[in-house]
């Protein structure tokens, strides 16, 4: 229900769920944007990242940069990306296209919650973490919900939900989202509050 009215849609599904985990030493991960790996319409996503450890930092939390939600698509990244030695990288060229000086106007901001506590931003948001320098894990659940009456924009498409959506034997791929696959979790009876 959170995640329906912050979005200002009249339900939500889940799109995608993974379980984040960064032992010590790991790298840091690149700035990117979840909607890009995703072909929805609406192209609509929120993000619940969950926190299962206290996310110090010395772990590398994550860090959010404020307003790039906004920025125009011109820089998306691929997933091959993910683990760049510049994390910085995407985020730098997206942020030029903006007309930003990336090394003076971006202000991160460290998702620095306890063990329980969450971050939920927009699909759009540019947001990265750095390399977990202690002696401990870092892990997070992440949770990509879409509005409820989400479709996919092309039934032939390539990503990771195109893969789970169940096919019966021989039948032509569809638009429509599997409710078993991608369960709605609240749906209002009224129309969103705007």
């Amino acid at each position: 229900r959170a995640v329906s009215r912050l979005g200002g849609w009249a339900g939500a599904r889940v799109a995608n769920d993974q379980v984040w985990a960064k032992p010590p030493g790991a790298a840091p991960l690149t700035f990117h944007r979840d909607s890009a790996y995703f072909d929805f319409v609406p192209s609509d996503v929120i993000t619940v990242w969950l926190a299962l450890d206290d996310m110090d930092d010395d772990v590398g939390p994550l860090q959010y940069v404020p307003g790039s939600h906004q920025w125009e698509d011109g820089r998306v990244g691929s997933a091959q990306q993910f683990f760049d030695k510049d994390r910085f990288a995407l985020l730098h060229s997206a942020a030029r296209r903006e007309g930003l000086d990336p090394s003076a106007e971006l202000g991160l901001v460290t998702v620095g919650v306890r063990m329980g506590g969450c971050g939920i931003h927009n699909g759009r948001l540019w947001h990265g973490s750095d390399r977990n320098a202690s002696a401990r894990p870092r892990r997070g659940l992440g949770i990509h919900f879409v509005p409820a009456d989400a479709v996919f924009r092309d039934a032939e498409g390539k990503t990771l939900a195109h893969s789970i959506q169940p096919r019966p034997d021989g039948a032509a791929p569809g638009v429509e989202l599997d409710g078993h696959a991608f369960p709605i979790t609240y749906l209002s009876r009224a129309p969103p509050a705007s």
